[in-house]
């Protein structure tokens, strides 16, 4: 099978899956390694597949929910209860980017939809001992949330600012 062959069947695995593929799942499938499947999914993109990485594996981006990008300021410590805010006030989150003095905007896809994505994630940031993009900024950085309903866009503002974490100066 060509490169271009294993592309193509790629997109229609992803097209008409009603969950994520891991990179792990699809080097299987395809007898290619993991890294091939990376380089596949970046050729996918350029070419204009919306292809978003979650925190279970790739998946195609549904355009059919309203967002809004939120503005926030935390400790690191407070990333998790910021992400459960938004959950549980009906939202999911796509991404956190910030604004770097010597790069420009750089951003991270989240794609954290439940409790138990902010545990995943939160687990992960522990156990690579990573850090938070917005470590980078003094805490400031911004999300896009998609929600169904202007009131739970509202809420999601609302909570966040009752933590003291939508940055609003």
């Amino acid at each position: 099978m060509t490169g271009s062959e294993r592309r193509d069947q790629i997109r229609a695995l992803l097209s008409t899956s009603d969950r994520a593929i891991s990179a792990t799942i699809l080097a299987h499938k395809f007898g290619v390694s993991r890294q091939t499947i990376v380089g596949d999914i970046s050729l996918l993109r350029a070419r204009g597949l919306t292809v978003v990485a979650t925190l279970h594996g790739y998946e195609l981006e549904a355009n059919d929910q309203p967002s809004a990008i939120i503005v926030c300021r935390h400790f690191p410590s407070d990333a998790a209860e910021e992400m459960q805010r938004v959950i549980q006030a009906g939202g999911a989150i796509k991404d956190v980017e910030i604004e770097h003095p010597l790069y420009g905007q750089l951003r991270g896809s989240l794609e954290v939809r439940t409790a138990a994505d902010v545990n995943l994630f939160m687990g992960r940031l522990k156990h690579q001992q990573g850090h938070l993009l917005s470590e980078l900024t003094d805490g400031v950085h911004t999300h896009t949330v998609t929600y169904q309903t202007p009131d739970q866009l509202a809420a999601i503002k609302q909570t966040l600012r009752d933590a003291g974490y939508l940055y609003e100066n």
